[in-house]
């Protein structure tokens, strides 16, 4: 075999490959990249997880008015509890026929409207009121018509133990509370009936056995202590 002289061997080692140097324009473009995949990521990461909060807000919030709905629409108070100076009296309070007139009451036991307030009109076989005393005088007209149609064949309209209120317009403090002791015939052309008498009949009947003066005034006051709204009798 036959040698390689020195001189060659010189020759073929500067002929070996060294590294090819990486030019700055590539570090600076591959540095570029990278910066742009990293920002993309962080923007999509915020973009999800804003998203998901939204959505987790919005749907608490839908939450929260769903069960503000259901409040309002089913679980208001379905029973009151009168605690009168004669003892207890429980009405269930129509809701699906006098809502407007339910929600106007309930407004007010909340505002303790009705609490001292005094049954000031006490007609036997008839009503007993309480309310503002300047606009009483309804159940006083409705006295001699009252008088007159008991003695025709009952049919009523409305029956004895029923809860009402006025139909004649009243100012947005006012509230006038009826109580009826007969089947009144007739008598929803002049009241809202918003509920009955499930507990109590005794006390309304006991209310109606007072003494009364002329001008149908129980002669020792008589009324409301407070009421209690209920869900359940």
């Amino acid at each position: 075999m036959a040698r390689i002289k020195p001189q060659a061997l010189l020759i073929q080692s500067k002929k070996k490959k060294v590294p090819t140097r990486i030019s700055v324009s590539t570090i600076v473009t591959c540095n570029l990249i990278v910066v742009l995949v990293v920002l993309s990521l962080v923007a999509t990461y915020r973009h999800w997880s804003h998203r998901s909060r939204t959505e987790h807000e919005y749907g608490l919030q839908t939450l929260e008015d769903a069960e503000t709905f259901r409040e309002s629409k089913f679980d208001l108070p379905s029973y009151a509890v009168l605690n009168t100076s004669k003892g207890l009296i429980t009405v269930e309070l129509h809701k699906e026929s006098s809502p407007e007139t339910v929600d106007r009451f309930l407004d007010l036991c909340n505002k303790e409207y009705f609490k001292g307030m005094l049954f000031h009109r006490v007609v036997k076989n008839f009503v007993i009121q309480g309310g503002e005393p300047q606009g009483a005088g309804t159940a006083v007209d409705w006295t001699s018509r009252g008088k007159t149609q008991s003695q025709l064949a009952t049919s009523p309209k409305h029956e004895a133990f029923m809860l009402g209120t006025s139909k004649m317009k009243q100012d947005n403090s006012g509230f006038q509370l009826f109580i009826t002791t007969a089947p009144i015939p007739d008598l929803n052309d002049k009241l809202i009936v918003f509920g009955r008498v499930i507990k109590g009949e005794d006390i309304v009947q006991e209310i109606e056995e007072v003494d009364t003066d002329e001008h149908f005034r129980p002669k020792s006051p008589i009324g409301i202590i407070n009421i209690l709204l209920k869900r359940q009798p």
